[in-house]
């Protein structure tokens, strides 16, 4: 059977394979899938080459939250050497159902500071992924490992994270707000929890930003894609 041209393999970049309707995606005004977002916090990490970073792709997250053998949860944690990591971000999906590929309908972020000992949810539409992303720390804070006890670590709900204005642009926000958050590190690797990115994500996640951000991985894509 002939696949369709939506399925046409565009582009292998490091170990994300994007499709010809992942592009279609971003030409219009639609929400961002797995792929997506898992392409671009790759290519954050591949900018960002400190391999004290970590941006988790939206599967593993998703795992991480919904894995029905908690006692089997290290052994899958353990490869991504958490305990490494000065900064941590993972994609949060409302998606509650393991058998649902590509479900749910709304993206944000909840990114772990070391220095700080917290974990810190942004969230474009305030309250909508309070759940799935408490759900992600209790289920993961455990593993942070070193830098004190990891039961420490907190948790914390930033309530000005910029808001979404559509009903879209969710993945959109979690993609400009980690990218914030990366280029605020590469500057403030010994930030506490007094000096923390918001005010960085405060001025530079703005609407105009974000709505750019679309024609921006577009263009990134196109020129790999070139290259190749």
């Amino acid at each position: 059977m002939k696949k369709s041209r939506a399925d046409e393999k565009i582009l292998g970049y490091n170990d994300v394979v994007l499709r010809q309707s992942d592009l279609e995606i971003l030409s219009g005004p639609y929400y961002l899938n797995d792929r997506i977002i898992e392409f671009y916090f790759s290519y954050l990490c591949s900018s960002h080459s400190s391999e004290d970073i970590l941006l988790v792709p939206p599967s593993i997250a998703f795992w991480i939250m919904q894995c029905p053998v908690v006692e089997s949860l290290g052994d899958f944690i353990e490869p991504l050497h958490l305990s490494d990591k000065a900064l941590v971000m993972f994609p949060i999906n409302d998606n509650d159902d393991v058998d649902r590929a590509e479900g749910g309908s709304h993206w944000s972020l909840v990114a772990y500071c070391r220095n700080a000992n917290v974990f810190v949810h942004h969230d474009s539409c305030r309250g909508m992924n309070a759940a799935p992303a408490k759900k992600l720390y209790k289920a993961v804070a455990g593993y942070m490992g070193s830098s004190g006890s990891a039961s420490e670590a907190s948790f914390q709900e930033c309530t000005n994270s910029p808001m979404q204005d559509n009903g879209y642009d969710c993945g959109l926000y979690v993609t400009a707000t980690a990218r914030t958050i990366c280029n605020w590190h590469a500057n403030h690797k010994n930030a506490d929890m007094n000096d923390l990115w918001f005010s960085a994500v405060k001025d530079q996640v703005t609407s105009s930003a974000v709505a750019s951000m679309r024609g921006e991985i577009l263009a990134l894509i196109r020129d790999l894609m070139a290259r190749h």
